[in-house]
């Protein structure tokens, strides 16, 4: 017996901008606003204390210094901000020579400006002055801009390294139990037979996905839907499922293949085990950004969760893919009683790949 409820949404894969991997920061952010600001009125501090001791002078020569400072500092920003994109698409080096040139104009144009809205000449050895600290401090910061890059990169590529291989560790345990139902069917009821082998090669073909693609609760619980269907085939009324998803929003994102093994250790630790079989539930709520999802299975009588050994194999490696995607604010708990076991997920919803 199948129950299911729920809503069906279109979905579409969220492309990744290549800009998004560019090593220069996106100044359009409210926090690097921020922090040019910040950056530029201790900079300006530094060089006005070390200059001036009289106090009616220094604060006077610390507001002219921190104005020139906050403009050149936020007219770089709005100028990297808006080539950003276009910066992107060339070559890394290209990029930071082209950058870096961008700020030294900057800083001489302002330069000029200043000296005229103040009404004194231009002389060389400001200009020279101020464009041998811009060239410094530009230099400096899109070397640590680079550097932070090649980290962060390489920390991606780790995680995507660990994430693809603990997806590969995660194979159907049923596949000959499938294969076999399969051939059973091929004679007597053609149609249902072909319908197993599609539901059997989407499942496979979910599971070899790269892991770098996140997948939505729709396609998730489409895939538990589909082993299900299998499973039933084999099972018969000795399985009864229940699906419920109104209360989750199908566009909320998760790994890959990251229900069905918790579904299938459902079925392998507690429906296979008893000759009377039982239910598996599959449910979840959604608030505000939190989102709860529960999988519930019944147990056979006289046995326990240890019958078999691997239970928290799944579980663990499901575990680590949801924290190496979402960090630390997934949670998992289990609950067992004498006849019914239930797995509680609470992840964060969102609906663009971190």
């Amino acid at each position: 017996m199948h129950r299911v409820t729920g809503k069906t949404a279109g979905l579409s894969t969220l492309p990744k901008a290549s800009c998004d991997r560019f090593f220069i920061p996106d100044f359009c952010r409210i926090r690097m606003i921020f922090a040019v600001v910040l950056l530029g009125e201790l900079f300006s501090f530094v060089l006005v204390i070390t200059k001036s001791g009289n106090n009616r002078a220094f604060w006077n020569e610390l507001a002219l210094v921190s104005l020139f400072v906050q403009w050149v500092g936020l007219s770089n920003a709005a100028l990297l901000c808006v080539s950003r994109m276009w910066l992107s698409q060339l070559n890394g080096a290209l990029a930071g020579m082209i950058s870096y040139v961008m700020v030294l104009l900057i800083t001489g144009v302002a330069t000029g400006l200043a000296a005229k809205a103040l009404h004194q000449p231009l002389h060389w050895e400001l200009l020279i002055q101020n464009l041998t600290i811009a060239a410094i401090i530009t230099a400096v910061l899109l070397r640590y801009f680079y550097l932070q890059h090649r980290w962060s990169e390489r920390l991606r590529i780790e995680a995507d390294a660990r994430l693809q291989a603990l997806q590969s560790q995660i194979r159907p345990h049923f596949l000959f139990n499938s294969m076999n139902t399969i051939a059973s069917l091929t004679r007597s009821q053609p149609a249902l037979a072909e319908q197993v082998t599609e539901d059997l090669a989407d499942l496979f073909r979910a599971c070899l996905t790269d892991s770098r693609i996140p997948s939505t609760i729709q396609e998730e619980f489409r895939t538990c839907r589909q082993y299900l269907r299998i499973e039933g085939l084999r099972f018969g009324k000795r399985l009864n499922t229940e699906i419920e998803l109104d209360h989750l929003p199908a566009d909320a994102l998760l790994p890959r293949f990251s229900l069905q093994p918790l579904v299938e250790n459902a079925i392998y630790h507690g429906i296979e085990l008893s000759s009377e079989g039982g239910t598996v539930r599959i449910s979840g709520q959604h608030q505000g950004n939190q989102m709860t999802i529960l999988i519930e299975n019944s147990l056979p009588k006289h046995a326990t969760l240890a019958s078999r050994d691997g239970n928290q194999i799944a579980r663990e490696n499901v575990m680590q893919r949801l924290d190496a995607f979402f960090g630390a604010r997934v949670a998992m708990e289990t609950i067992c009683s004498h006849d019914h076991y239930q797995l509680k997920l609470r992840l964060p919803f969102i609906t663009r790949a971190p």
